[in-house]
């Protein structure tokens, strides 16, 4: 049912944790099944320097979150907008149909951890 990355993924995340001093947070849950994943990045110089993610979620959707920020780390800010679930699930060599929604958690949590982080930096420039 799942491939051998998504079982490596699930049995040896990447990247779990929390960044306390994070520049950007962005969390996603799915009503449905009652998985979450937040996901902090620290950002410098436009490019994702860390990333950490917490997943309460199935198997699929800790790979997913493992994969993403493996994916993610090292990209600038816009390269790292371009990962999309599709692209997390195939580099995970694909996820059944009905776990899709794993890889969205993740690549959309991405997405507004980055939207956190652009919403605190123009807060910022206003204030200076």
């Amino acid at each position: 049912m799942y491939s051998e990355k998504v079982m490596d993924h699930f049995k040896n995340p990447r990247n779990v944790g929390e960044i306390p001093d994070a520049d950007g947070v962005g969390e996603v849950g799915n009503p449905v099944c009652g998985d979450t994943t937040k996901i902090y990045l620290k950002i410098e110089e436009n490019i994702i320097n860390d990333i950490k993610f917490k997943t309460f979620g199935c198997g699929a959707a800790i790979a997913s979150s493992s994969m993403l920020t493996e994916m993610a780390k090292g990209k600038t800010i816009e390269e790292a907008l371009q990962i999309t679930d599709q692209a997390v699930a195939d580099m995970l060599d694909g996820l059944p149909p009905q776990k899709m929604h794993c890889s969205n958690m993740a690549a959309d949590a991405m997405h507004k951890a980055i939207e956190n982080y652009r919403l605190k930096k123009e807060a910022l420039t206003k204030i200076v």
